[in-house]
């Protein structure tokens, strides 16, 4: 496996780079997420939630990239009954302490689970400070492996096909597919939601290329797009881990860049 130097920032090492390494084209406001109609809430300078219902928020946070200028990231948050879930981290310790001041003070919701969509600063930068705050943190067995290798934050408890949670009565389903953007990367399902949390797996319909392979199985890619298409044919919103959400579109479309 290829090694890296990363920057530190907060109070610890991050791990930063290796994202899908992609420009704000066509975003030129900070709503990089939101379609038109989508509500847009700031929470900081650099961190903005889309609410998609009562239960359910975009998280999307902007870090500068050297060579690449402002990069922007998703993850999700599941918020029900005072009691809530995020899906992967801001890049840094520092957004994910604002974000988490945000959903206790704003949300009035305690983070009380938390799950990285595979090993990259864009999903764990923040699970060192999440796990000072002992929240309980779940990963694909592949993606605490990495870490370990590489002495970043490491999620408390691992699994390997597939994870079911529960935040009070909303089920949350995790599973590892296959390889794709990197080889440990997994998508969540929130079945009442309809919501499919696909990351980096997925790219956004302003996306023409794969983005950034220096981790990616190329070869397996393709087919675990094909097994989420098979998988979640009731979805309404995918999630990227960049860029945009959309629809099922967006799974179709990841397809068809793969295949050129």
């Amino acid at each position: 496996m290829r090694k890296q130097n990363y920057p530190e920032a907060g109070t610890g090492k991050i791990l930063i780079g290796l994202f899908s390494l992609f420009l704000l084209t066509g975003y030129a406001q900070f709503a990089f997420g939101a379609p038109s109609g989508s509500t847009a809430i700031r929470v900081s300078d650099d961190i903005e939630l889309i609410r998609l219902s009562s239960n359910a928020y975009i998280h999307v946070s902007v870090t500068e990239m050297e060579g690449f200028g402002k990069v922007s990231s998703n993850g999700l948050i599941l918020v029900d009954k005072g009691k809530a879930f995020l899906f992967d981290t801001p890049v840094t310790e520092a957004q994910t302490e604002t974000l988490t001041a945000f959903v206790t003070d704003s949300l009035h919701a305690k983070i009380i689970g938390f799950v990285a969509g595979h090993w990259h600063g864009d999903c764990i930068g923040g699970l060192g400070y999440l796990n000072k705050l002992g929240v309980i943190s779940y990963a694909n067995q592949m993606t605490i492996d990495i870490a370990k290798e590489r002495g970043l934050p490491i999620a408390k408890q691992g699994f390997k096909d597939s994870l079911s949670l529960k935040l009070n009565n909303i089920q949350i389903k995790c599973y590892y597919l296959g390889g794709g953007h990197s080889t440990d990367n997994i998508v969540v399902w929130i079945p009442s939601e309809k919501i499919l949390f696909a990351g980096c797996l997925v790219k956004d319909m302003a996306s023409k290329g794969k983005g950034n392979l220096s981790d990616a199985d190329v070869r397996e890619w393709p087919q675990t797009i094909k097994k989420m298409i098979d998988k979640f044919p009731s979805s309404k919103i995918v999630i990227p881990g960049h860029g945009q959400y959309g629809g099922r579109e967006l799974l179709t479309h990841t397809q068809k860049i793969l295949m050129e």
